[in-house]
């Protein structure tokens, strides 16, 4: 029988947990219909701040898969870089 005293600590704490999980996972008292409507309207009557309503436009992926950096597609002075041979599409 000593040698499950060990075993005491871990039941202990099991039964601790569960005592905490029955007291956290309770009933609560139900607020009431009329302050819920009364907030949510306000909440949408609040107005929506305009950085919000902003989208900042991205550009398509490609659709190989193949990642080329911006600096590799236009030389400076504009042209566009010739491709190495045996390259095909874009």
């Amino acid at each position: 029988m000593e040698i499950l005293y060990w075993l005491a600590v871990p039941l202990g704490l099991t039964a601790l947990a569960m005592l905490w999980a029955t007291w956290a996972g309770r009933a609560r008292r139900e607020p009431d219909e009329q302050v819920q409507a009364e907030r949510f309207g306000a909440a949408l009557a609040r107005p929506v701040p305009s950085a919000a309503r902003h989208v900042v436009a991205q550009s398509p992926e490609r659709p190989s898969g193949v990642a080329v950096r911006p600096s590799q597609r236009v030389l400076r002075d504009g042209a566009a870089h010739p491709r190495p041979p045996g390259v095909v599409g874009r």
